[in-house]
């Protein structure tokens, strides 16, 4: 994702996704992106409602539909006035993760927004491996989120592990925020710490060979930096000793980024088909939008 193109935001019309789509307008008002906002009505529910009004079902989903299109306009328009950005609209029926993936195959977004409240996309994605396989087989980055939309985003914290996924995040996170500051993370651990404590080595001796791991991931930093051909003044970068998914979740509030960037998993993914446990971690934790890079 060199060069935004498209963006597909995803709503329920709900109050709290309002966030999503106005975030998603200013990622195209600032990176030139068109816009498409994107509804999927599901018309299960109807048939008991249909009962109790004494309607036929094709009356009460066209009343529905109409009523949908009708706010999505709407927001759309809204968005034209507050932004000047111009947004296509689309509504759709039919299950959510079926119908967003077939819309993003069919309009060949380079990125889908979508937000972490609201009838439960995040839900699903968290608790649904459904979603967590949609995500995982789509070639789509991935917008999570969770703020209101005050201003364009100003600290990118991209967590990296010098997994394949890491450059990717990289050139993603640069993608979505041109000009927002970037600062790259790497949190280590030495290889069998655990089982040097357990066999009573000494604290000093562990200590040292976390001062080797620290020095050599600051070496990989700057090889990755260098290999993303990213100026050394742009970026900044941290390399913390501990548990990934808390640190990362900590260096967020203590930065006060706004967005965080990371793949889907990293190099120690067995299982292809899911979230990385970090990654999902931090999409349920963290308090800042977060961008699920592929």
């Amino acid at each position: 994702m060199a060069l935004l193109k498209r963006l597909l935001a995803a709503t329920d019309l709900s109050a709290p996704a309002r966030h999503a789509v106005e975030r998603a307008a200013l990622v195209s008002q600032e990176t030139g992106a068109s816009l498409d906002l994107l509804h999927v009505a599901n018309l299960a529910p109807l048939e008991r409602l249909r009962q109790l009004m004494l309607e036929t079902s094709e009356e009460l989903q066209q009343r529905v539909l109409d009523a949908a299109r009708a706010k999505l306009c709407e927001l759309a328009e809204a968005l034209l006035k507050s932004y000047n950005v111009s947004a296509g609209t689309r509504i759709v029926c039919g299950s959510l993760l079926t119908e967003l993936a077939k819309e993003l195959d069919a309009m060949a977004a380079d990125l889908i927004v979508c937000g972490a409240r609201g009838e439960s996309f995040m839900r699903h994605l968290l608790l649904g491996s459904t979603a967590e396989r949609m995500l995982s087989e789509t070639k789509c980055p991935m917008l999570v989120v969770k703020q209101a939309a005050h201003e364009h985003y100003r600290t990118l914290l991209v967590p990296v592990d010098f997994s394949p996924s890491s450059l990717r995040a990289m050139v993603n996170a640069r993608a979505v925020a041109p000009h927002a500051d970037l600062v790259l993370l790497h949190v280590f651990e030495v290889p069998f710490e655990g089982y040097l404590s357990y066999v009573s080595v000494d604290e000093d001796t562990i200590n040292h060979y976390r001062v080797i791991a620290k020095q050599e991931a600051a070496q990989k930093l700057l090889a990755l930096i260098k290999e993303a051909e990213l100026p050394l003044n742009t970026v900044r970068f941290i390399v913390l000793h501990g548990d990934p998914s808390l640190r990362i979740v900590e260096q967020e509030q203590e930065l006060n980024c706004d967005l965080i960037v990371m793949g889907k998993h990293g190099e120690n993914m067995l299982e292809e088909l899911f979230l990385g446990s970090v990654t999902k971690h931090v999409l349920a934790e963290s308090q800042c939008d977060v961008l699920v890079s592929v």
